[in-house]
């Protein structure tokens, strides 16, 4: 009898540790050549070796605990084994070799910060919360006292205002970098809300009927023309599909991680699976899949199914990227996203879930206000000024 069991693909842990990025070198650990070896047994036992610039780096267990979040969020993981080494001369030079041309060849084109996270929500189709998702996301992560910008990218059905409850009109101002869209400002507790959408140059009723180029162009001017400041997170809320909009995105911000968002019908699975299929075409991350409206939970504590069961588990394990978590289906979303208001802290059985969606988010890609510094970095702000002398 063959009782071997599926286990996890040398090539989906390696998707997965490109999403591990330094803060500070601004560059992911496998591309940088942190990773020397990685070898899955039969089991599903995974051994991934993690080469430091030097072995008291400051950064050793946050780069490690990063490692392991990523990789045992995977399906088939039995276990993680962490060995950690140092770089040899040579392969110090090779990573601030790379790092050095990054610095100095791949100049920002945008007004988004380096040091910036930017995740992409996206769907395969409509109709899935994603819009909904993205705005108390968004409120979750500012909660904590962070800046999260949040581009309404849906150009045809931009609802993010709606939900988020701002509005205004975007002003353009003069600065020295030439004239710059100031985004509109919501306070958050001690954080802070950025936001940007259509909805605040066209009124909801009316249609835009752009296509192409011209798509492509208004997000360009959203990404490169707004005074964004310095940001934790830049949250996108993407149009449903793998259209213009999407490959233009992958060109302009290509350090984007994609949450891929699905509810649990096999059709939508099957679809958003198309969003994935588009991001790595792309060369884009995959930060995970969420499964919204798992489940309605009655007043007598009983749970039904409605959409079916399983959607994004299956999904996590046909794309092998990380499961963040499921959120159920509860009329408060729709009632509370109707008058601009969260339903985080309130006692709506959907308040947990999307805390524990960004505690999630918060420890699988963490911000580099959340990352302490590394002496590799100090090296390669010498080899910068060497250069320059």
């Amino acid at each position: 009898m063959n009782s071997s069991r599926p286990v996890p693909s040398v090539d989906a842990i390696r998707n997965c540790l490109k999403t591990v990025i330094d803060p500070e070198l601004g560059d992911n650990v496998l591309d940088l050549g942190m990773i020397p070896s990685i070898n899955v047994d039969t089991l599903g036992n995974v051994t991934i070796e993690i080469a430091l610039t030097i072995a008291s780096c400051p950064m050793r267990n946050t780069i490690k605990q990063n490692v392991i979040d990523r990789i045992e969020a995977l399906p088939d993981v039995k276990s993680i084994n962490i060995k950690i080494s140092e770089m040899n001369k040579a392969q110090r030079a090779n990573l601030m070799q790379r790092a050095r041309q990054k610095a100095q060849n791949n100049p920002a084109t945008t007004s988004i910060a380096p040091s910036t996270k930017v995740l992409a929500v996206a769907s395969g189709k409509g109709g899935v919360g994603k819009s909904s998702l993205t705005a108390n996301i968004a409120i979750s992560l500012a909660s904590k006292g962070l800046t999260i910008g949040v581009l309404d990218a849906d150009i045809w059905g931009f609802s993010i205002p709606r939900i988020l409850g701002v509005d205004g009109i975007l002003a353009a101002k003069k600065k020295e970098a030439g004239i710059q869209i100031e985004p509109i400002n919501k306070q958050v507790g001690k954080g802070n809300l950025k936001v940007v959408s259509m909805g605040f140059l066209s009124s909801e009723g009316e249609a835009i009927m752009w296509r192409g180029l011209i798509l492509k162009r208004a997000l360009q001017h959203f990404i490169e023309d707004v005074n964004w400041g310095p940001l934790d997170y830049l949250l996108i809320d993407m149009p449903p599909g793998t259209g213009d909009i999407q490959m233009g995105l992958s060109n302009m911000l290509p350090k984007t991680e994609m949450l891929i968002v699905t509810i649990p019908a096999k059709g939508a699975q099957k679809v958003a699976s198309r969003a994935a299929d588009m991001a790595r075409k792309a060369n884009l991350s995959i930060l995970g899949v969420v499964e919204n409206m798992s489940y309605f939970q009655c007043p007598d504590g009983n749970r039904y199914s409605i959409f079916g069961k399983g959607g994004g588990e299956q999904l996590s394990r046909d794309i092998q990227a990380p499961f963040l978590g499921s959120i159920p289906l509860d009329p408060s979303m729709a009632e509370k996203s109707d008058k601009g208001e969260s339903v985080i802290d309130t006692d709506s059985p959907l308040s947990d879930p999307l805390k524990y969606l960004g505690e999630k988010i918060l420890q699988q890609c963490p911000p580099a206000s959340y990352m302490k510094s590394c002496t590799a970095y100090d090296l390669f702000e010498s080899i910068l000024k060497s250069d320059k002398s």
